[in-house]
């Protein structure tokens, strides 16, 4: 386990674009990012599809190399050379959402979970160290599983034997990715409890990517909400959750079937990141400029016309938005 007292991941200013298609702008996937992730903490990472955060993620990982910035781990700078990567991809392992697809059906549960250790060169007991994955994500007693194939397994079993690839590394840091989208809601409870208990048991980070602010609330110690390539608010997930500040988080929450009052429907589409527009890129959408509120609140020019900034990685509640910084809450100052 690393000894750093500072953050164990950090974004810096991250940029990730893609060559658009035929001879179109480049699309900004992510489009300045700046995050921090603690030693055994966990983010939760929340926007709907499109908004840059399966992307963000697997720059994180190494898969996606940043079109400007950089990623830092430990306090080193993330080395995007072949040798280097694979140390790294040691430490932080990615979890996907779907565990039928993340196994290979041709091999056994022993066969999935070694995969890692051959990969990486393992000297030790290999047996020892794939039972013990096994045991430590719920699968008891661990030998009784070695023979079995992925589809003599239910869904909730084969996200554990994925869970357990990824811990018979040791890493420090886990990403999920919609860990728990595909399986029953009966099975999304005890998967929850998993990754929280392997966190208090071992130390670990994890930063989960997911749509479900629900499933935020019920795993996260701190949220950060994005939106077409930025984070837009981020805090402790008790104050984002409970009193949201950005139009898109309030909205994002009051479909919950919990929430009170009615739904927000947000119009259209997120945009098209290779065409962001000016001003709040949310404003387009917005139910606050829509209502008039913005109006009333006297930045409804500042919201179609000023960019906001990048909201800092640390750990202090923050929102990019004119409307909230007119109330005394949010960060509205033109950008730099």
């Amino acid at each position: 386990m690393t000894t750093t007292t500072g953050p164990l991941l950090t974004a810096s200013g991250l940029h990730i674009a893609f060559p658009g298609r035929r001879g179109a702008a480049r699309a900004r996937a992510v489009d300045g990012v700046d995050l921090d992730i603690a030693p055994g903490e966990i983010v939760a990472l929340v926007g709907e599809s499109g908004c840059g955060k399966t992307t963000l993620a697997r720059s994180l990982l190494g898969l996606v190399p940043p079109t400007g910035g950089q990623v830092t781990f430990a306090g080193q700078a993330l080395d995007y050379s072949g040798r280097a990567l694979k140390s790294y991809r040691k430490r932080v392992q990615l979890i996907l959402q779907d565990p039928s697809g993340s196994l290979n059906p041709r091999h056994t549960v022993y066969d999935a979970v070694a995969e890692g250790l051959r990969i990486h060169g393992y000297r030790g007991d290999e047996q020892a160290a794939v039972a013990g994955a096994l045991s430590r994500a719920g699968l008891r007693p661990p030998e009784r599983f070695f023979l079995r194939y992925p589809h003599e397994l239910s869904g909730g079993q084969r996200q554990r034997v994925v869970i357990a690839g990824a811990l018979v590394l040791e890493p420090e840091l886990l990403v999920a990715d919609e860990p728990v989208a595909s399986l029953d809601a009966s099975v999304r409870g005890e998967i929850l409890a998993l990754l929280l208990s392997l966190r208090d048991e071992l130390g670990l980070s994890a930063l989960v990517v997911t749509h479900d602010l629900g499933l935020a609330w019920n795993i996260a110690d701190r949220v950060a909400v994005m939106y077409l390539g930025r984070i837009v608010e981020t805090g402790a997930v008790e104050q984002v959750l409970t009193a949201p500040q950005h139009p898109y988080t309030q909205a994002l929450l009051s479909v919950l079937p919990e929430a009170d009052g009615e739904p927000v429907v947000l119009t259209g589409e997120p945009p098209d990141p290779s065409r962001i527009p000016g001003g709040c890129r949310f404003h387009a959408r917005c139910q606050i400029l829509a209502s008039g509120e913005a109006e009333r609140a006297g930045v409804a020019g500042a919201c179609r016309t000023e960019e906001l900034p990048v909201l800092a990685g640390g750990s202090a509640e923050q929102v990019a938005c004119h409307w909230a910084a007119a109330r005394g809450k949010g960060a509205g100052r033109k950008a730099d």
